[in-house]
């Protein structure tokens, strides 16, 4: 019996499930939709996945006249797209997609029958169908995966290795369900993954970094990292993490930098104060102290400062986003995070007002982001030495908002700018107004805003001095 709460879905399917009857052909809703819906965890900004024995110019045709938009860029692939009023919705012809063995795209053929269609899903909790159009809605589930929700199993509806061998992504892919439907892999998924992670290295790194940034969101991804990691997938697109294991962290004293880091990014949650970049955020806390083991120095003596290891791990971790093809802004931004997470602990003496400014500065539109990080980077069990970090973090937050009630503080800038500097100076463009601009700045976040005769009187003094 289906349960009262698929009753709005199955409002809402009626007109396109009347089309698709009416034309004498299947139509099921598949994918995480029914998934979802069988553990009442259905979003509202959900879209739409429905498979059908229709060929693809027959799923036109029941779409043209209701659907507001219709695109076919996957066509060849079997899936027509189509849009109504907030819904996207992808309609795909029943297939059987298997990935050759050295190609990056899948080699599609067509299937009759909604159970082959199924058996070629990545795990048996994605593999059922609602069929929509019989007399009555009709659960379609061959492998099980309603009862292995209830148990929490991930498994695959074929052999691991079928799957695995079909998309090397699904292995990438078990971390996200591990940790985001906190289901207990069995050990022949586990054993394939082991011996099959390699084959990833044939998967484009978008789709990489794509099904890398659902793991991220997840409320908690802990247990996918640790699976990604224990079977050696993670090697092959992010070796930095496998890195991280038995090395010690010099900082924050913890005999294991991978576990720190895990916790690290567990810490962030959406639930701090202000705007932040949630994933960004948690991209940050991924890769935060990814310079460690090669900074190991730092434990021996050798000199490895604080600025180093942020200097090594921010080059690191613009490496790795480059080659997971991240977008540049992502890129900067992430590696601006790690480049900065230390700078909290470089005030140690206290908040002056010099720097506050020079933190805010430095951090720059990413403030919001910087602060969630650094106060997830303590992992501590030292209660009193956690308590004190909070509050020097309780500190710094209340100055900066102290001083910006008194001074502009989203964009700290000189008092002049380079017009006006040439003017006062009489100086022409070049090098020298450069460098009477790098003075104001230094001036602007030790001592503030002066006012314009006293920083014009600030500027001809120092020009006396040092100007050529």
């Amino acid at each position: 019996m289906i349960p009262e709460r698929f009753a709005p879905i199955l409002a809402e399917l009626a007109p396109l499930t009347d089309r698709f009857r009416s034309a004498g052909k299947r139509l099921y809703l598949v994918g995480g939709t029914v998934r979802d819906l069988l553990i009442d965890r259905l979003s509202d900004d959900r879209d739409y996945d429905a498979t059908t024995d229709a060929l693809p110019g027959e799923i036109k045709a029941c779409l043209e006249g209701w659907a507001d938009a219709i695109w076919t860029q996957g066509e060849k692939f079997g899936t027509i797209g189509a849009k109504k009023g907030d819904r996207i919705y992808e309609i795909t012809t029943h297939r059987a997609e298997v990935y050759l063995e050295d190609s990056r795209k899948p080699a599609v053929t067509f299937a009759s029958e909604i159970e082959v269609d199924l058996s070629r899903r990545d795990f048996t909790v994605n593999a059922m169908a609602l069929e929509l159009t019989s007399e009555s809605p009709t659960l379609v589930d061959p492998f099980g995966g309603a009862a292995d929700l209830a148990t929490r199993t991930l498994r695959t509806p074929l052999a691991p290795e079928i799957s695995f061998s079909d998309d090397p992504l699904r292995m990438l892919r078990a971390a996200r369900f591990i940790a985001g439907y906190q289901l207990q892999p069995q050990p022949e998924l586990v054993a394939a993954v082991r011996a099959m992670y390699a084959r990833l290295a044939i998967v484009s790194a978008e789709r990489v970094r794509d099904e890398l940034d659902k793991l991220m969101v997840v409320d908690h991804p802990a247990d996918g990292l640790y699976f990604l990691v224990d079977t050696g997938l993670a090697g092959e697109f992010l070796p930095e993490l496998p890195a991280m294991r038995l090395e010690q962290d010099p900082i924050h004293r913890h005999k294991d930098v991978l576990t720190h880091t895990i916790a690290v990014v567990e810490n962030v949650t959406r639930d701090f104060p202000g705007e932040y970049d949630f994933r960004r955020t948690r991209l940050a806390a991924l890769l935060h102290d990814v310079g460690k083991p090669r900074t190991r120095g730092y434990l021996k003596g050798k000199g490895v400062t604080f600025h180093h290891h942020e200097v090594v791990g921010a080059r690191m971790a613009r490496t790795r986003l480059q080659a997971l093809r991240y977008s540049n802004d992502d890129v900067d931004a992430i590696t601006e995070l790690v480049a900065l997470h230390l700078r909290f602990h470089g005030y140690e003496a206290g908040w002056t007002d010099s720097a506050v400014r020079r933190y805010v500065h430095d951090a720059g539109p990413l403030l919001a982001e910087l602060n969630v990080l650094t106060r997830c980077d303590c992992t501590t069990r030292n209660e009193k030495k956690a308590v004190m970090l909070s509050r020097r973090m309780d500190d710094l937050e209340l100055r900066i908002a102290q001083l910006a009630a008194q001074e502009e503080m989203k964009a700290i800038r000189p008092e002049m700018d380079g017009s006006q500097v040439m003017a006062h100076l009489g100086l022409t463009p070049g090098p020298a107004v450069g460098t009477a601009m790098k003075f104001l700045l230094e001036v602007r976040l030790e001592e503030g805003i002066l006012g314009d005769e006293a920083i014009r009187n600030r500027l001809a003094s120092w020009w006396r001095t040092h100007g050529e």
